[in-house]
């Protein structure tokens, strides 16, 4: 079998993590292993990412995700969740750097079994570690089950869990966005954070044509975006599931939250989102 590349739009995420621990010497977020991941290729990769002063919002707000998404999942472990599963996992380095090993955090990667397989071939000549509570969960969603793959890898599917779903969503039709979200749902007590965008209509003529571009640029990778949410669509999509318990962070939030900046008194304006949501009841 053939060993699949992570796609494009993975590699870029990557890069942006390992981009921000050179530019802004990690302050939102600290990445020791993204630059190990991109493996030769790395220097030229954060050059590309570097270069136009118009990419620092993006790569802020990869690195406020991420951030985001590990800052819930260390809530989650000081109330006793155990269980991490990271979503199409791509090039995460969350097991490398697990800071809950010690309490017994178990970290279950679900990705393509190509991509999985390229993946662990790149660790492997990097020489960096397969930590012991790090699990590979090799799924083909177009042909199998996410809850079956979780259990038969380990997944206690009746113990609570976090779930780490980003960069992923904005390139699922609503079907499959669902379909996932149930999945998710079955575990009691699950939380998700995923990232999503709003729809390109509603931003104002000039963020729209530089978010159109990169639109633009995911699609002639082969990677059209293809869901957008207005922010309560998928407050209430998130609910439907019973993950009722929310919070939600735009690019202004991130600003007030990551970067030290004063909340703005004037209307938000769209921008992508960063959502975390608990199952109640």
């Amino acid at each position: 079998m053939l060993e699949r590349q992570p796609s494009r739009t993975a590699l870029g995420a990557a890069g942006y993590r390992a981009a921000h621990q050179v530019l802004e010497d990690g302050a939102v977020f600290r990445d020791p292993f993204a630059r190990a991941m991109l493996g030769s290729a790395a220097d030229a990769i954060i050059a590309g990412l570097s270069g136009d002063p118009g990419q620092t919002p993006i790569r802020l707000f990869m690195a406020a995700r991420s951030r985001f998404a590990e800052d819930h999942l260390a809530a989650a472990v000081a109330r006793g969740v155990r269980q991490a599963v990271v979503l199409g996992a791509g090039l995460d380095t969350l097991a490398l750097r697990n800071p809950h090993t010690d309490l017994g955090l178990k970290v279950f990667e679900v990705d393509h079994p190509e991509t999985q397989a390229w993946k662990r071939r790149r660790q492997a000549e990097t020489g960096l570690p397969l930590p012991a509570a790090l699990t590979f969960v090799a799924v083909d969603f177009e042909r199998e089950n996410l809850s079956q793959g979780l259990a038969a890898a380990g997944f206690v599917v009746d113990q609570p869990a976090v779930f780490i779903w980003l960069g992923v969503v904005p390139y699922l039709g609503r079907a499959a966005i669902t379909a996932t979200l149930g999945e998710i749902a079955r575990a009691p007590g699950a939380e998700v954070v995923l990232d999503y965008s709003e729809p390109l209509e509603n931003y104002p003529p000039d963020l729209r044509a530089e978010m159109q571009v990169v639109a633009d640029w995911a699609a002639t990778m082969g990677e059209p975006w293809l869901s957008h949410f207005a922010p309560v669509e998928m407050s209430r999509l998130l609910d439907a599931h019973g993950l009722s318990e929310q919070e939600d962070l735009d690019m202004e939030g991130i600003g007030v939250r990551y970067l030290g900046a004063p909340q703005a008194a004037a209307p938000k304006a769209p921008s992508p989102h960063v959502i975390w949501a608990r199952r109640t009841g």
